[in-house]
C-alpha cells in the first residue's frame, strides 16, 4: 500500500492538477480508483507547498463530476441489458448494480447527493440515475456538493498527516463514521420534507 501512496504522490506531482482531474475522472466511472488513494497525496502535497489545496479540491471535485457524467451518459444511452451484460466485467455484477439501484429507488434523487458519501455505491449511484433520467441539472448539482465534501475531507486528511498511512486510515475511518451520522440526518429530514409536500398537496 505504501508503495502505491508513493506512485500516485509521483504521478500526481508529475502530471499536476490534470492528473489529479483524470484520477478522479476514472474513480467516478467504471473504472474505479478509490479516492481515498487519489486525493490525500494531493492533499499531501499541498503541506508541501508542492500545490494548492483549493485547486486540489476543485479538480478533484471536476473529475469526480466528469466520471459521474460518463456513467450516467452511458445508461441513459445504453440502457439496462448493456450494464446487466458487460457490468460484470468492470467490477460491477448484477447483483451489486440490483443494490445499488435498490438505494437509489429507495431514497430518490437525494441519493445521487448521499451516495457520493458512501465507499460501495459512490461511483456506481450515477448509473440509476442516468437509467431513470434524472433531470441533469439536479443530478449536477447533487454530485458536485457530494464530491465536494469528500474530495475536501480527503484533502484535509492528507494535508494535516501527509503520506503516513496508517494515521490516514485512522482519519478516514472517523471520517466515514462521521458522514454515515450526516447521511442518515440529511435522509431523514429529506422524508420528513418529501411527506409534508404529499401532505399539503393533498389537502390544497
Amino acid at each position: 500500500m505504501e508503495e502505491i501512496i508513493l506512485w500516485l504522490v509521483k504521478i500526481i506531482g508529475d502530471m499536476g492538477y490534470f492528473g489529479i482531474f483524470l484520477l478522479m475522472a476514472m474513480e467516478s466511472s467504471l473504472f474505479p480508483i478509490p479516492s481515498e488513494l487519489v486525493v490525500p497525496p494531493a492533499g499531501y502535497l499541498s503541506s508541501q507547498g508542492q500545490m494548492n489545496i483549493w485547486l486540489v479540491i476543485l479538480f478533484s471535485t471536476l473529475g469526480s463530476l466528469t466520471g459521474a457524467l460518463f456513467n450516467y451518459a452511458m445508461a441513459c444511452y445504453l440502457g439496462r441489458p448493456w450494464i446487466l451484460r458487460y457490468g460484470k466485467y468492470f467490477l460491477m455484477p448484477p447483483e451489486k448494480f440490483a443494490r445499488v439501484e435498490a438505494f437509489f429507488l429507495k431514497h430518490g434523487e437525494i441519493s445521487t447527493f448521499t451516495g457520493r458519501l458512501i465507499i460501495v455505491v459512490r461511483h456506481l449511484i450515477s448509473l440509476p440515475a442516468g437509467l431513470s433520467k434524472m433531470d441533469l441539472v439536479k443530478f449536477c448539482v447533487y454530485t458536485v456538493v457530494g464530491s465536494f465534501i469528500w474530495v475536501s475531507i480527503l484533502a484535509y486528511i492528507g494535508f494535516i498527516v501527509g503520506n503516513n498511512m496508517d494515521l490516514v486510515k485512522v482519519y478516514y475511518k472517523q471520517a466515514v463514521v462521521g458522514l454515515v451520522a450526516m447521511m442518515t440526518v440529511v435522509l431523514a429530514a429529506y422524508v420528513l420534507w418529501q411527506k409534508r409536500s404529499a401532505k399539503m398537496k393533498a389537502d390544497r
